[in-house]
C-alpha cells in the first residue's frame, strides 16, 4: 500500500519552537513544515549554531522537515521592481531548508493571469530565476495552488526551462477560491507535485480569485468580507473528497507529505489531532 507521510504546519499550534515540535510528535506526525519568513526562523536570524540546535530538536522528536514556507507576501513576484530583493531572499530560504534537511520551499507567486500579458511575463522571469537556483541545489520552489485553475498553472510551469519550480497542492484553496476540482488537479499537475497541504473548506460565494488574493496582498484594504466567500473547516467537513483525492495521489505515484494546515479555529491543536487521525484512516482505505 502507498503510505503517505503526515506533516503538520507547526506554526499554527502557536507554541514556542521546542514545545511545538514535541506537540507535533505527540499528535502522531512524521514531519513538520515551518514558516521561515520572519522571527527566529528567518534566514537572517539563523546562525550555524541555531540551525544545528533547531535540527537537533526536530530530530530528537523523531520528525523531519517536510518543507519550509517561504511566502514573502504582498503580490508575490508580480511586481518587477520588488523581485530582485524577493528572489535573493527566497534563495536564502532554500539554503536554510537544505541545512534543515528539506529540499522544498512552498510559496505563493501571485495570480497567474489568463492572458500572457506583462504580469505573466514578469512572473515567468522571476520563476525562471528561482527554478534555476533551486535546480542547481537539488531543491524545489513549490507554488501553492489556489490563485488560478490547475490547468493554467500547468501551462505556466510548462513554459519554464527548469523543473526547479514545482507545486504544493492545496486542495482546499482550489475548492474555496478557484472552484476547481482538486482530484482532477492531481492528474493535471502530476509531473510537478512535490508537497501537499491537507486542508478542507467550502466555497460560499464565487468571485474572481484575484479579488481574494489582492485582499491578502494589500492587507485587507476595502470592505471585502472573506467570510462571505469561503470557509475553512476541519478535514472531512468540507467539499474536498479526501478518499478520491488520496486515491488520485496514490495513482500518480506520489509518496510524499500530506501536511496539515489549520489556519483558523479556537483550538487548532485539537483540530490538527483529529486531522491526523482522519488522514490515517483515509490512507487505510486506499
Amino acid at each position: 500500500m502507498n503510505q503517505f507521510k503526515v506533516g503538520i504546519i507547526s506554526d499554527w499550534l502557536r507554541l514556542p519552537f521546542r514545545e511545538s515540535m514535541e506537540k507535533c510528535a505527540n499528535l502522531g506526525a512524521d514531519g513538520v513544515q515551518i514558516y521561515a519568513v520572519e522571527g527566529e526562523m528567518a534566514p537572517e536570524n539563523m546562525t550555524a549554531s541555531l540551525i544545528a540546535e533547531k535540527r537537533s530538536i526536530i530530530e530528537a522528536n523523531g520528525l523531519v522537515v517536510s518543507a519550509l514556507c517561504g511566502d514573502l507576501g504582498g503580490h508575490g513576484f508580480a511586481r518587477r521592481e520588488e523581485n530582485p530583493a524577493k528572489i535573493e531572499r527566497s534563495k536564502r530560504i532554500v539554503d536554510l531548508a537544505l541545512e534543515l534537511g528539506s529540499n522544498v520551499v512552498t510559496t505563493h507567486i501571485g495570480v497567474v493571469p489568463e492572458e500572457k500579458n506583462d504580469t505573466y511575463k514578469i512572473l515567468q522571469e522571476a520563476c525562471s530565476q528561482l527554478a534555476e537556483y533551486a535546480h542547481q541545489n537539488g531543491a524545489y520552489f513549490a507554488i501553492e495552488t489556489g490563485p488560478e485553475p490547475a490547468l493554467r498553472l500547468k501551462e505556466f510551469l510548462d513554459g519554464l526551462s527548469s523543473r526547479g519550480v514545482a507545486v504544493n497542492l492545496d486542495p482546499a484553496n482550489l475548492v474555496m477560491v478557484t472552484d476547481d476540482d482538486p482530484v482532477q488537479a492531481v492528474y493535471t499537475l502530476k509531473d510537478y507535485i512535490v508537497h501537499t497541504h491537507a486542508k478542507d473548506g467550502i466555497l460560499l460565494r464565487k468571485t474572481d480569485p484575484k479579488v481574494i488574493y489582492d485582499f491578502f496582498a494589500e492587507g485587507g484594504i476595502g470592505d471585502l468580507r472573506l467570510e462571505e466567500y469561503f470557509r475553512e473547516v476541519p478535514l472531512g467537513q468540507g467539499k474536498v473528497d479526501f478518499d478520491a483525492y488520496l486515491k488520485a495521489l496514490h495513482e500518480i505515484g506520489y509518496t510524499g507529505f500530506l501536511t496539515i494546515e489549520r489556519e483558523v479555529g479556537e483550538n487548532p491543536a485539537a483540530d490538527i489531532g483529529l486531522a491526523v487521525n482522519f488522514l490515517r484512516s483515509a490512507m487505510s482505505r486506499i
